[in-house]
């Protein structure tokens, strides 16, 4: 090979190291993150739109459960919530054959749309009675929470308990029409 013709080949060959090196580093990588932002992009409004179907196939159902839970919630009226309250708990220790020691109601106002009536409430009685009286408490249509329990014996024997409970209770304050 000639000196000429391998400094022109020498040339040439640079040119295109340049070419392919900006092309990589310039053009081809900065494409491919492009690339993988929008296929992950894609499949983000993909899983959106199929979860949106899932949603309005069960409109009804869901629509349903939200007008049985503010059907079922307490009052915002608190002295109407708490009476409700104090009257399912006298209902409840009178079916399950529970005495009721001692309840104390206290209300929480942690949002606009919502009040918590949180109550501790002390029975006592023997084990099949603190079970029924937790059994109704539990499957009750009221918008209840049990959030806390204790259960203690009275005697040696275990014969006679006392139950502690925290029950919290949902109260939906309806916004105001204009």
């Amino acid at each position: 090979m000639k000196i000429k013709n391998r400094q022109e080949f020498l040339v040439v060959l640079t040119i295109a190291a340049f070419a392919l090196l900006v092309g990589v580093n310039f053009i081809l990588t900065p494409l491919a993150g492009w690339w993988s932002a929008r296929q992950a992009q894609i499949k983000n409004l993909s899983d959106a739109v199929r979860d949106g179907k899932k949603l309005m196939a069960r409109e009804s159902s869901i629509r349903g459960r939200w007008q049985e839970m503010t059907a079922n919630a307490l009052p915002a009226n608190t002295s109407l919530a708490e009476q409700k309250l104090l009257t399912a708990v006298d209902g409840w220790s009178r079916s399950s054959g529970a005495e009721v020691t001692s309840l104390m109601p206290q209300w929480k106002n942690e949002s606009t749309n919502y009040l918590t009536l949180t109550c501790r409430v002390e029975t006592s009685g023997n084990l099949g009675t603190l079970s029924r009286f937790l059994y109704d408490l539990e499957h009750g249509p009221m918008a209840l929470r049990l959030d806390s329990l204790e259960l203690s014996a009275r005697d040696k024997e275990g014969q006679q308990m006392t139950l502690s409970t925290e029950i919290n209770g949902l109260a939906l304050v309806q916004p105001e029409k204009k």
